[in-house]
């Protein structure tokens, strides 16, 4: 699960990031939306517009905005909620993220993600932040697609490591960097790179 993550502003390459998206013609897009990109660092929520990696139209890794969260219509052409996660084990064959899995993969800067203790009954409790040992910064494996001119992503997520499976049964899909432009070429198979996936983790709780 994943539906929370966070950019520590004391980061620099993420912070670079966000000045760099922030200077991009779809920034302005998402402006006269009224969703412009995030000015700064913090936790990220579900809608909001951040930095994401993903390859451009001449096959180079660039980095753009995007906003967190697929549109799902509630009917007569209403706008329901955001689908924000998608399952590596099903992506594939899902009608809603099949051509993305194939052909639209993005990795999405992050400094940890937020995930909340549930007790027998599931209601939360301590909040923790977590990242892979040994890292500062995650890369959060994803999928986009184009809504209305802009490009939305979901995050992919996987069963949850043991060590983690007492704070909830899935986790986000986390790419190591030698694995990131491997990951958003759409001449790669998907499949053989989600097996390199990032499983040991280190958690804290959060203040």
């Amino acid at each position: 699960m994943c539906g929370r993550y966070v950019i520590e502003p004391v980061d620099p390459a993420i912070v670079e990031m966000i000045r760099e998206i922030n200077r991009t013609k779809l920034a302005e897009m998402f402006t006269a939306a009224k969703q412009p990109p995030i000015a700064g660092g913090g936790e990220i929520l579900p809608s909001n517009v951040v930095p994401v990696v993903a390859s451009s139209k001449t096959g180079e890794k660039r980095v753009f905005p995007m906003k967190w969260g697929f549109s799902r219509n509630s009917g007569a052409g209403r706008r329901g909620t955001l689908l924000i996660n998608a399952r590596a084990e099903t992506a594939a064959e899902k009608q809603t993220f099949r051509e993305a899995w194939q052909k639209h993969r993005c990795a999405v800067p992050a400094s940890g993600y937020f995930e909340w203790e549930h007790d027998a009954e599931k209601k939360p409790g301590k909040k923790y932040v977590i990242r892979p040992e040994g890292k500062e910064r995650v890369w959060l494996a994803g999928l986009y697609r184009m809504e209305e001119g802009i490009p939305a992503f979901v995050i992919l997520t996987r069963p949850a490591d043991a060590s983690l499976a007492w704070m909830h049964d899935r986790m986000p899909l986390m790419l190591p960097d030698e694995e990131v432009g491997q990951w958003i070429n759409p001449e790669k198979e998907p499949e053989a790179i989600v097996r390199n996936c990032l499983t040991r983790m280190r958690w804290e709780q959060a203040g």
